[in-house]
């Protein structure tokens, strides 16, 4: 087992991994900018190093400072969290090269499910439900409109190397697809410094549902039933819940041997999810798997009663699975609370919080790096706290969710718990009636 991790992150996820290293014995080294001086998992960790100005490109993306700082600490062990360098195969590869241990998959795996084509390739070998769409990269204008009256309209145009949404386009007839053709292209060659694009059927009425996976360094792959990420604006995830209201026995099952199967044929190693779009017809088909943990992992340890991270580690650590088997008791719902106004069209809100109090209770977990009296910095993302509640059934969930909310108070800045409580009282919510684009249809 590693005695020393180094956690190249921030925010909630660092603390939340510093929790379960100190409940294993292990020591931890938080790296910061000097605009999270002040943050949580600085004071926590056993050692703290600062590695850099405010913005991520100086510092928590600064592959350099980060070795740097696990060389002078002597960790033996890095951990990503999620966002920032979670998913670079460079970072990945370095690690390797000094012998430090990149919790999570290697540069290889990472590097077969990072680029969509390359992706939907494997996946579609591995015999897991595709998106109908093009045959790799889209050369030209022409050849986009070609391949949409084959596929068929409405279609989406996507970047090779997106995510968060930058890069997509709904299109639905052919006199729409070049202006959005050369949008996209501009869009993903800013975002990602790559203008690829191919083409996929749009799925209308679609659910977005994930599986959490995990493989261990003998071969074995498991999952950890699903979650439901449907509720999202812009393709950013606002609440996420497990069970799926949608999703029975049989989907269930066979997403789940879906998943494996597409974990499986990259020999994967670590803790993943496997992302569908879910029909009205109940067809799955696979968008994207991630190679790291998720943020909405905790709803998924809160209905198995099981530690991700700590399954995370030990995977790295080169431990076998554990053999127990899992299935969902009980309904969870995480609601992630950014510090942002929804009714002002969801506008960022820095600042100092002058007030706060979390909301506590019996099935209550609140996930936060904050504290009355810190400033929320600008140039990160801007998610505070996760307010995770679990109940018997999904009706339970959402009455404990509403109370827990009702009683969370941030003074000082604005955030998105308003947003969550219309949302908890909206009827076809709670009767289970939505898709992807159910938050974008709510009248704000």
């Amino acid at each position: 087992m590693f005695k020393k991790i180094l956690i190249a992150n921030r925010g909630e996820i660092a603390l939340r991994i510093i929790r379960t290293c100190k409940e294993m014995g292990i020591k931890t080294v938080s790296v910061y900018s000097t605009a999270d001086k002040e943050s949580l998992h600085v004071r926590f960790a056993d050692e703290a190093v600062c590695i850099g100005p405010p913005p991520s490109t100086h510092s928590y993306l600064s592959i350099p400072s980060i070795m740097a700082a696990a060389e002078i600490t002597n960790s033996d062990a890095i951990h990503p969290g999620y966002g920032f360098l979670a998913e670079n195969a460079e970072f990945a590869e370095i690690c390797r090269d000094y012998e430090i241990k990149f919790i999570g998959p290697t540069a290889e795996m990472i590097n077969a499910m990072g680029d969509k084509i390359t992706a939907k390739e494997t996946i579609k070998k591995a015999g897991v439900p595709v998106i109908p769409g093009s045959e790799g990269l889209l050369p030209d204008v022409e050849t986009a409109k070609r391949t949409a009256n084959e596929i068929g309209y409405p279609v989406m145009m996507k970047a090779t190397a997106g995510g968060g949404g930058r890069g997509m386009r709904v299109v639905w007839s052919e006199d729409e697809v070049e202006e959005n053709w050369n949008s996209a292209k501009q869009e993903s060659k800013a975002a990602f410094a790559n203008d690829g694009l191919y083409m996929e059927k749009f799925v209308e009425d679609p659910r977005h549902v994930e599986i959490q996976v995990a493989g261990d360094q003998y071969g074995k792959v498991i999952h950890l039933s699903e979650r439901d990420c449907s509720i999202q604006r812009r393709h950013q995830k606002l609440l996420e819940e497990s069970p799926s209201p949608f999703v029975d026995e049989k989907l269930r099952e066979e997403m789940g041997q879906a998943a494996i199967a597409a974990a499986a044929a990259i020999n994967y190693e670590g803790m993943g999810t496997v992302e569908f779009l879910v029909d009205k017809h109940k067809k799955f088909y696979f968008m994207e798997m991630n190679t790291r943990i998720q943020v909405e992992h905790p709803v998924t340890e809160e209905v198995m009663n099981f530690d991700l991270i700590r399954e995370q580690i030990n995977i790295a650590a080169g431990v076998p699975l554990s053999g127990r088997s899992f299935y969902p008791q009980g309904h969870a719902i995480e609601c992630r609370i950014n510090a942002e106004d929804p009714y002002q069209n969801w506008r960022p809100s820095p600042g100092l919080i002058t007030e706060l109090h979390t909301s506590k209770g019996h099935g209550v977990r609140v996930d936060t790096h904050v504290f009355s009296g810190y400033t929320v910095p600008p140039y990160y993302d801007s998610l505070i706290a996760k307010v995770i509640v679990k109940a018997a059934n999904r009706e339970e969930a959402i009455a404990k969710m509403r109370r827990a909310l009702e009683e969370f108070i941030v003074s000082g800045i604005s955030t998105t718990i308003p947003f969550h409580l219309q949302l908890l009282s909206n009827e076809d919510f709670i009767s289970g009636n939505f898709t992807t684009s159910f938050v974008d249809d709510m009248d704000l």
